[in-house]
């Protein structure tokens, strides 16, 4: 526990936008002591659903009643299948409007993105009171909500204050920190990602937000099983996991410590509006594939000889951003939000020749390093798909409803789907697409198509 605080004190010195963090045991009970601390004077409003309301919601009502702290009746969310949406966006908007309060969101994702998000439209900072372990944008800015038909990101502070009980995360639905899990497991591949992005010169790692993520990352993935079964110990240290990577995204104000090529799967599939068996796919499932797709393109790459790399053959192929725009034209046919999306983002990681040259020798110069770290950086291919499997998160494409010849479609999106340089963009300056789609989808390739 010392460990945990003195890493804690050290990520709210560099954060933004958080300013205190109670994380153990029985730890609601003390929310009333929180918001006197950070909003002397001011009443408040519990934010809940109806699940988050029994589990939480009554605990933290009852905290600011013992305490004297003034408070609006409770605004609960009576929706059976509540999803951020927008027009849950207008309701608590409206309702906070007319009142001079500080909200305390009591859930996860989904009450905290709404109430984040309302707060900041309004002008006012909020706490928040976590109920599972399942991601981490608790801690993180920004706000995933649905709108006319798309799931957007909105730029929003994160909160001010964050309540985290583990005991009560341990019975959440086993979904959630399963989610959870798959969300932090993705660090991993996203470590190698940005090792490479320095590599090349596109962004160097700042080492405090690298240190705050990866550092006792792997202690808390080592008990996937335990973390099903509802541990306390291994919830917790779920949650801290990811609690720290939300603050080292507050620190740099990028997601580029806790995101990489699995992160874009997610988002292509965001704008796919991706169900299964009639619901709206989580974050971390979605993520969770896109770890192992990421990680297997990783484990391809490991296996090239880049120190010997044809760079004259790689920058004779490359292609002019006219002719680029064309490939993406013809890529994303009848997808205009993916088009308009590709567009916009391959523009803005785009080098010329000269600057091709550039990433591939410096990546040439460093490999015979660099393959070494990003091999120990990694977690082998089937011992993270039997990690998923033993959280009880999805481990292969079917059980998000994504086909084997959707992942394959996906993969040939994945170059041109964001500007932030991931190991599919060392992929594919070198020319490989071709071989790692047969690496994967050919004969006797991980997820084999007939």
């Amino acid at each position: 526990m010392q460990r945990t605080m003195n890493k804690v004190e050290s990520a709210l010195q560099r954060t933004t936008d958080t300013k205190d963090l109670f994380i153990g045991q029985g730890v609601v009970t003390r929310t009333a002591e929180m918001f006197a601390k950070l909003f002397p004077q001011q009443r408040a409003i519990v934010v809940a659903d109806l699940n988050t309301w029994e589990v939480a919601g009554k605990a933290v009502f009852a905290s600011l009643e013992e305490a004297g702290i003034p408070q609006e009746r409770p605004y609960i969310f009576a929706d059976e299948e509540l999803y951020a949406e927008w027009q849950h966006v207008e309701k608590l908007q409206a309702h906070l409007r007319a009142l001079d309060v500080v909200a305390i969101a009591v859930g996860s994702g989904v009450m905290n993105d709404l109430t984040k998000y309302v707060s900041h439209t309004l002008g006012r900072k909020y706490m928040c009171v976590g109920t599972a372990a399942s991601m981490d944008g608790y801690t993180a800015y920004g706000a995933s909500i649905t709108k006319d038909g798309n799931k957007q990101t909105f730029d929003c502070p994160a909160p001010y204050g964050f309540v985290m009980d583990p005991v009560i995360a341990a019975i959440a639905p086993k979904e959630l920190a399963a989610s959870g899990y798959a969300d932090l497991i993705a660090k991993i591949p996203a470590g190698a990602d940005w090792m490479l992005a320095e590599t090349v010169g596109s962004e160097a790692i700042d080492r405090f937000a690298w240190d705050l993520v990866q550092n006792g990352l792997r202690d808390s993935l080592a008990d996937p099983a335990a973390v099903y079964a509802g541990d306390v110990k291994k919830t917790e240290a779920l949650s801290e996991g990811l609690l720290m990577s939300g603050f080292a995204m507050q620190a740099i104000q990028s997601s580029r410590p806790a995101s990489g090529t699995e992160h874009q799967f997610s988002h292509c599939w965001d704008m796919e509006d991706l169900c299964f068996e009639g619901k709206h796919v989580s974050h971390g499932f979605k993520v969770g594939i896109g770890t192992l797709a990421s990680t297997a393109s990783l484990e391809f790459l490991l296996k090239k000889d880049l120190e010997n790399l044809n760079v004259d053959q790689c920058v004779e192929q490359w292609k002019s951003w006219e002719e680029l725009e064309c490939e993406i034209r013809e890529v994303f046919a009848g997808k205009s939000g993916h088009l308009a999306r590709g567009l916009q983002e391959t523009r803005n990681k785009y080098v010329d020749k000269e600057g091709l040259r550039k990433q591939l020798e410096a990546l040439k110069v460093a490999w015979p390093k660099l393959k070494e770290q990003i091999r120990e950086q990694i977690i082998p291919f089937e011992e993270v798909r039997n990690n998923l499997r033993l959280v009880g998160a999805p481990y292969e494409p079917e059980q998000i409803g994504v086909s084997r010849e959707r992942l394959r479609k996906t993969f040939s999106y994945i170059p041109y789907m964001r500007s932030r340089f991931t190991n599919i963009d060392v992929v594919y300056r070198c020319g490989f697409m071709a071989e790692l789609t047969e690496y994967l989808f050919g004969k006797g390739g991980i997820w084999e198509i007939e």
